[in-house]
């Protein structure tokens, strides 16, 4: 593989010396891009360009040619691929989201699920991390990326997006004992797919807890966290003589940090709701932050972008530690301009932090 020529993404993880503050922007390869969108259309569909390797790659790589100033690069797939691969059948219907031809709804349902084998079930995702790696020859680091597993449950069970999970709660509360097994079978499939795009090249993974924040204080803890913390565990965490940081990020997650913290994550991910200087104070040296610009701004004035860019450099202080991202991701109506003078922002004023 090809020597890294910008690591500082990695060594902000892992809280090492910097020049600047390391930034790149969750759903960076999107619908804001025209050149994405034309990819897209040359796929046919959003499946198509997920399960192609070439084109994942292009799109991927788009966003790095556009702002060189991004420091990492993140595969370009989708979270639901596991679940497409235990059988459910993954589609897209535009305007409306992802939806499953299968939902899992009965204990039977359950039991009928087997953790994948991302080898045999999902080569297009391993070959499209070769790709790219292959590709970037070290321009930045590759982060490789899964749903957690709660939040591929409540799709799974919903079959499809909710506003309120009402299935999935009804589970979860009524028949805890299936939601249990049904969690297991994906915290097994996320950590063989997270360690399977570690071993294809992936330097970096992140878990995407989006739908932890709509739990209970005690259903978060035994229903998602407890299942985080079994992927942390089991996954390769040194590869090519380089630790490999796990990023941990629950959208509403902010007040269950410090146990977050607690599971020998090395980052954890902020959404825009938590104030950045109070997350590291509460967090101490324990872990990285990443984060957490409300991606909202990116529809202001770029003084506006660079104003609120400014803040949250202050908020956090002086030192490493924090890697530069939106508090979720892009939206498909930013005008690119304005990604660009975020990015540029960043690395412009974030300096005096690191002298």
């Amino acid at each position: 593989m090809a020597e890294l020529k910008n690591d500082r993404f990695l060594r902000s993880l892992l809280k090492q010396p910097v020049d600047v503050t390391p930034v790149w922007m969750m759903r960076q390869a999107g619908r804001y891009l025209p050149e994405y969108r034309a990819s897209r259309a040359k796929a046919g569909d959003f499946m198509g360009l997920c399960t192609n390797p070439e084109l994942a790659c292009e799109v991927t790589l788009q966003p790095l040619d556009r702002y060189p100033g991004l420091d990492a690069a993140i595969l370009f797939s989708d979270i639901l691929t596991i679940p497409d691969a235990m059988g459910l059948g993954l589609y897209f219907e535009t305007g409306e989201g992802p939806k499953f031809q299968k939902a899992v709804r009965t204990e039977a349902d359950v039991n009928a699920l087997k953790v994948i084998n991302p080898e045999q079930d999902l080569p297009y995702v391993v070959n499209a991390v070769k790709t790219i790696r292959r590709e970037l020859n070290g321009r930045v680091p590759l982060i490789g990326f899964s749903g957690s597993p709660w939040t591929l449950a409540t799709y799974m069970i919903e079959g499809g997006s909710s506003r309120d999970f009402r299935r999935a709660k009804e589970m979860l509360y009524n028949q805890p004992q299936v939601m249990h097994r049904l969690l297991d079978v994906l915290a097994d499939s996320v950590t063989v797919y997270l360690n399977a795009q570690i071993k294809a090249g992936a330097q970096a993974v992140q878990i995407f807890d989006t739908w932890g924040g709509a739990l209970s204080h005690a259903a978060y803890q035994e229903f998602s966290l407890k299942y985080m913390q079994k992927i942390v565990n089991g996954l390769i965490r040194e590869n090519e003589g380089r630790e490999v940081p796990v990023i941990l990020f629950t959208k509403g997650g902010g007040q269950w940090l410090e146990v977050m913290a607690a599971t020998g994550a090395t980052a954890l991910g902020l959404d825009w709701t938590t104030d950045i200087g109070n997350a590291r104070r509460r967090v101490g040296d324990k872990v990285a932050l990443q984060g957490n610009m409300d991606p909202g701004i990116l529809y202001a004035s770029p003084e506006r972008i660079r104003a609120e860019v400014g803040s949250i450099l202050a908020a956090y202080g002086n030192g490493s530690g924090h890697v530069f991202n939106l508090g979720h991701g892009i939206t498909p109506e930013v005008d690119p301009e304005h990604a660009g003078a975020f990015i540029n922002a960043v690395h412009e004023l974030s300096g005096q932090y690191h002298r």
